[in-house]
């Protein structure tokens, strides 16, 4: 027990470095390939139906979960082999160091006043209508993006790796990609897609709270970030994204929300932190940068959680033994 705990905190460090050094390949990378299959398996399985739908969340982010346990299973009590595998997974679903390329390049775009590019790269972060949105539209939906993705893209994964380790990893992933693949409100996917929009707002919970806690941590403006947090974290319709934007928004002093075209429909969101300026251009690497301060800390975090647990178990362990050591004497 001892080794597995030290295997996956030493793994999950290494995941976290991998996607730092390498960041999510162009092609071929596993969560694109998950989401080929599953996009495949619900042309075969669509019907507007939350029944269908839910059988589709099952076998896809199920049958991800029951996969990594079997792999996980079958490499036995090889530490290096399993500190291996939960390297890989960790860097596969982590995406922080892409999700900071990604802020940057749109907001290199906005810098240099080519809203054209701007708009071409907005998508890579978020579903918004780009074509409907100026520049500073543009960099508020990236502020918005960074911190939501901080909590989808790195900590919630985290959390759940401690949990249950290298299936925790992976399932939570898979969630996540089913949600943004069929979980929004469309006419296609209103109903089949509710059993992917609640399994992610169950899944999302733990990470979305410790990434608005380590915000409050980690912000510039600490005390703006409680405030906001606390004050408007539940106005928004997402109950994990709003404790996470509005943390961001009073970290960095802005006011986020409001109007916003989504999915070919206008949308009307509460504003949080409404004391707030509204985001600048410059504002979208001060989030890129305190994204990745709370991936860090949400790292030390988890794995120092998992190795407490670990230590409180060998613990509980020694004392039964010994307890029945004196029994049998």
């Amino acid at each position: 027990m001892r080794g597995e705990h030290a295997g996956y905190a030493c793994g999950a460090a290494l995941g976290f470095l991998g996607d730092l050094i390498v960041a999510d390949p162009r092609r071929g990378h596993p969560v694109a390939a998950f989401g080929r299959a599953a996009g495949a398996l619900e042309r075969r399985l669509w019907r507007d139906h939350r029944g269908y739908g839910a059988a589709h969340t099952l076998l896809c982010a199920g049958g991800a979960a029951v996969g990594a346990a079997l792999l996980q299973r079958a490499l036995g009590e090889r530490p290096g082999a399993r500190t291996a595998l939960t390297a890989a997974a960790a860097w596969a679903v982590l995406g922080g160091t892409s999700l900071g390329r990604e802020a940057r390049a749109v907001g290199g775009a906005l810098a240099v006043g080519d809203l054209d590019v701007a708009r071409e790269r907005l998508p890579h972060l978020c579903g918004r209508d780009p074509q409907a949105l100026d520049g500073p539209q543009m960099a508020r939906a990236v502020v918005e993006s960074v911190a939501e993705n901080t909590s989808d893209a790195v900590v919630g994964a985290l959390v759940w790796g401690a949990v249950a380790g290298v299936p925790g990893l992976v399932a939570f992933r898979a969630v996540n990609t089913l949600d943004a693949m069929v979980g929004h409100k469309s006419p296609r996917h209103r109903r089949f897609g509710w059993a992917a929009a609640r399994l992610d707002d169950v899944a999302g919970w733990p990470g979305s709270r410790l990434t608005a806690a380590l915000t409050v941590v980690a912000g510039p403006d600490r005390r703006g970030a409680l405030q906001a947090w606390r004050a408007d974290g539940g106005a928004h319709p997402s109950p994990n994204a709003g404790p996470v934007e509005a943390s961001f928004a009073g970290a960095l002093g802005v006011r986020l929300g409001g109007t916003l075209a989504y999915g070919g429909r206008v949308e009307h969101r509460p504003v949080l932190n409404g004391g707030g300026r509204p985001p600048a251009v410059s504002d979208i690497e001060r989030a890129a940068r305190l994204s990745r301060r709370v991936g860090l800390l949400a790292l030390g975090v988890t794995v120092a959680g998992r190795l407490a647990v670990g230590a409180v178990r060998r613990g509980r362990k020694g004392v039964t033994a010994n307890v029945s050591g004196r029994v049998t004497r």
